[in-house]
């Protein structure tokens, strides 16, 4: 187990490392009996951030016939988030995949980070709901043009 001395902090995460924003209103209902917006709502912010980026139409990565299904999804909660207030979602493509893109996203109040997400999503198509590569433009797009951020977290 390494010491303090050999111990690395890693900065806390900042909007400014995520290429991509949205920003969300808190409602009263987001609140759970403690008071703080629920935990569930934390994953309902961190979907509407990939929701919006993948409806960008500057990115096109909306393809005919295909949709998107979550494969996986983790969350780091950092701090709690309170009503009334604004959070901003920050997202990016952290890879991609022959049919998949991972995503990186932090939730944030002002600077404070109050959590950090890593999810899955894989390209599906809507018949069959099964795995369909990315068209090799749609992939190309990606790399040059969608927001990429380096790993986070």
């Amino acid at each position: 187990m390494p010491d303090d001395k050999t111990r690395q902090r890693r900065q806390p995460p900042h909007p400014s490392d995520f290429p991509h924003h949205v920003v969300h209103t808190i409602r009263f209902r987001d609140l759970d009996p403690q008071s703080h917006v629920n935990n569930a709502v934390f994953v309902t912010f961190f979907e509407a951030g990939r929701v919006v980026l993948l409806r960008d139409p500057r990115y096109g990565m909306r393809v005919p016939g295909a949709t998107y299904v979550q494969a996986s999804i983790t969350v780091d909660y950092l701090a709690e988030l309170h009503w009334p207030g604004d959070v901003l979602i920050g997202t990016g493509v952290e890879r991609l995949g022959r049919s998949s893109l991972v995503f990186s996203q932090g939730l944030f109040t002002g600077e404070r980070c109050a959590a950090l997400c890593r999810s899955t999503l894989v390209m599906v198509d809507a018949e069959t709901r099964k795995p369909r590569p990315f068209p090799d433009d749609l992939a190309a797009r990606i790399r040059a043009g969608a927001p990429a951020i380096p790993e986070v977290g």
